[in-house]
């Protein structure tokens, strides 16, 4: 199941729309969906888990909790609402369309996808651009 929470005003407006990708993403990729939080928050709350997580101190739009076991996919997604929207504006996106990239983004860590080398940065765009093609208007 996968549910959306948020430490913010902002309210997801097409969220059954959203699970059915979500749940997609991860049937494509031959996971099968467990327990799934999405959570928006700003980005005081989200460097506050980078910080004390990652040790990174650093803003960042996404971090994800991975608690998966074999196949299934459990976990924690946190989103900063503020990042998403500088990152639409820099790179003259939709807030929807960055929002949509970001939650993907989340969901392909727990599909093994990584980005810490240039390869994998690569390999987990093109993911993202897939399924950003699939995803609910």
């Amino acid at each position: 199941m996968i549910s959306f929470h948020s430490e913010t005003s902002f309210e997801l407006t097409n969220s059954a729309a959203v699970v059915a990708w979500l749940g997609s993403i991860m049937s494509q990729e031959h996971y099968t969906e467990g327990e799934v939080s999405v959570v928006f928050c700003d980005d005081d709350f989200l460097h506050k888990l980078n910080v004390e997580f990652l040790n990174h101190d650093t803003l960042t739009d996404v971090i994800s909790f991975d608690y998966s076991v074999g196949k299934e996919i459990n976990g924690e997604i946190f989103i900063s609402i503020e990042r998403v929207r500088e990152n639409a504006k820099e790179f003259n996106q939709s807030f929807d369309a960055e929002l949509a990239r970001v939650m993907a983004h989340g969901v392909l860590h727990y599909c093994g996808y990584k980005d810490r080398s240039k390869t994998e940065a690569t390999t987990m765009r093109s993911k993202e651009e897939l399924y950003l093609q699939q995803r609910p208007d």
